[in-house]
């Protein structure tokens, strides 16, 4: 790093604490010595005069101030690397404070630079169906594994539910629907219960795994199984999922996660109410639930524009 002078020594020691007492990646390591490296260069043309620990020590709000706008109008980055940049910084300052008692708070004093607010990418109401069609079809796959897989997924895009919270489910919901039970009791987050609709696909489609599933599917044992009996793992569904999207042709965000997106934005489409959506999602907070209004106007937006004459 030739911007860093000997003299500096409390960022070689840093980068050596990174690497040797933390553990950290090379790769992260290598990433926090150019950022420390571009905030030296920095700071000595800022203050004229060559850098010493004393400046690092002494530097004020001001001057971070200064080196972020420097990053983005000569390197034009945005929020999300300004935001990394200062968080090197407060990393480093904190370790100063902790392993020298180098009291300097300039950079935790700072706001965090607001990040874009990421929408989710829901998919169609055809594609999540045809998702769980491909997953059952998979050639790679026992019959009662795909039934399985299919069971999961329309739990994700049917009832909204987690994929924690499906895998979360026992033998009882196969006696449940057997019965004729219309509702499904789902422990959430922070152990929350709430009761969720259940459609009628949904239920064949989780009688149709237990008919299949060579397992004993007992009243307080996990209702989806792997191969060895054990519950499934959330990387098996994740992996059927990926295959059929490769096999569609569909794009990365449709995990099995975007299926519960996809459950909320196809019901707001049709105007439930965002409560209503609230609790079947097990939200919290309604303004949890209220990302899903963005996500309805954008894809508004995104079929005006495709539809109309001037779009």
């Amino acid at each position: 790093m030739s911007g860093l002078i000997p003299s500096l020594d409390p960022i070689l020691h840093y980068l050596a604490a990174l690497a040797n007492e933390r553990r950290a990646a090379k790769r992260t390591v290598e990433m926090y010595g150019m950022t420390l490296e571009r905030f030296g260069t920095f700071l000595s043309g800022h203050f004229g005069a060559t850098l010493t620990a004393d400046h690092l020590a002494t530097i004020s709000p001001q001057d971070i101030r200064a080196f972020l706008s420097h990053r983005r109008a000569e390197h034009g980055l945005g929020n999300r690397s300004v935001a990394l940049d200062l968080s090197v910084l407060r990393g480093f300052y904190r370790w100063w404070s902790r392993v020298e008692g180098v009291e300097n708070s300039a950079a935790q004093s700072l706001r965090t630079p607001r990040q874009p607010k990421k929408l989710p990418r829901p998919l169609t109401a055809v594609d999540a169906l045809m998702i769980a069609e491909d997953v059952s079809s998979d050639s790679d796959s026992e019959p009662w594994a795909g039934a399985r897989d299919t069971a999961v997924l329309l739990l994700l895009y049917g009832a909204g539910l987690r994929i924690a919270e499906a895998l979360s489910l026992t033998g009882s919901t196969v006696q449940a629907f057997e019965r004729g039970d219309t509702s499904l009791r789902v422990t959430g987050k922070r152990s929350k219960e709430r009761v969720v609709p259940m459609l009628p696909v949904l239920r064949d489609a989780v009688l149709a795994y237990a008919k299949l599933c060579p397992h004993p599917l007992h009243t307080g044992a996990p209702l989806f199984r792997g191969v060895r009996g054990g519950v499934v793992h959330p990387a098996i569904i994740q992996k059927a999922m990926r295959r059929a999207r490769i096999g569609l042709g569909l794009p990365d965000t449709a995990t099995p996660h975007a299926l519960r997106h996809s459950f909320a934005t196809h019901l707001l489409g049709k105007g439930v109410d965002l409560r209503t959506i609230q609790e079947l999602l097990g939200h919290a907070s309604l303004a949890s639930t209220q990302i899903y209004t963005d996500v309805d106007t954008a894809m508004l937006i995104d079929v005006y524009k495709h539809a109309h004459p001037l779009g």
